[in-house]
């Protein structure tokens, strides 16, 4: 009978950044390039002030791109950084970022990675 393990990792933040539909491209590969290892990008819709440009003032949907990135807590500033300004989050409408801790995550990790994590400890 074989035993599978199980890892915790403690010290995780997710990044979540929503931005106009078309720009998750330059976002994530600006997230890579800083460091982080993947990303999960979806699509969804939504509504604000500079929506509100429709026929009679109406609210017009609009679709939007979400990008969920998890990154080491060492990490999370320069990624956070890079990701801001590759999505020209510095002008107005945007979109919006935030930076979430995790309290924890799980994943498979090579047994090659935690003995290096393990004698770096």
């Amino acid at each position: 009978m074989s035993t599978r393990d199980f890892t915790i990792l403690t010290d995780v933040s997710m990044i979540t950044c929503i931005i106009q539909r078309g720009k998750a491209d330059a976002v994530v590969q600006a997230a890579q390039d800083a460091g982080a290892q993947g990303a999960t990008i979806h699509y969804g819709y939504g509504s604000g002030v500079r929506e509100r440009l429709g026929l009679l003032g109406l609210a017009v949907d609009v679709e939007k791109e979400v990008i969920t990135i998890l990154v080491a807590d060492d990490q999370a500033d320069r990624i956070f950084e890079r990701m801001y300004f590759a999505a020209e989050m510095d002008l107005p409408g945007a979109g919006i970022m935030y930076l979430t801790k995790l309290e924890k995550a799980a994943t498979y990790i090579p047994p090659e990675i935690k003995e290096k994590v393990g004698q770096a400890s």
